[in-house]
């Protein structure tokens, strides 16, 4: 009895394992597809009008300011 528990034990672990990367593959993919708009929306942002992204590290505290100027002109 207690041998065939291990048996069935065992055979489930692949499986959850299974799912469990499954799930974290699509958060995975939610995530890409977010930045991927983010990152679309800034980079047409730009292209038209300079823009300032300030960032606050995470670690020390310190202001983090990057500019970013496109050199498509408005109106094109």
């Amino acid at each position: 009895m207690a041998n065939k528990k291990r048996v069935d034990t065992a055979e489930e672990e692949p499986k959850v394992d299974a799912e469990e990367i499954e799930r974290r593959f699509d958060m995975m993919d939610r995530r890409l597809d977010n930045i991927d708009s983010i990152v679309s929306a800034v980079v047409e942002r730009v292209m038209t009008q300079p823009i300032t992204i300030n960032l606050v590290c995470p670690h020390c505290g310190k202001n983090v300011e990057v500019a970013l100027i496109g050199n498509k002109k408005p109106g094109r």
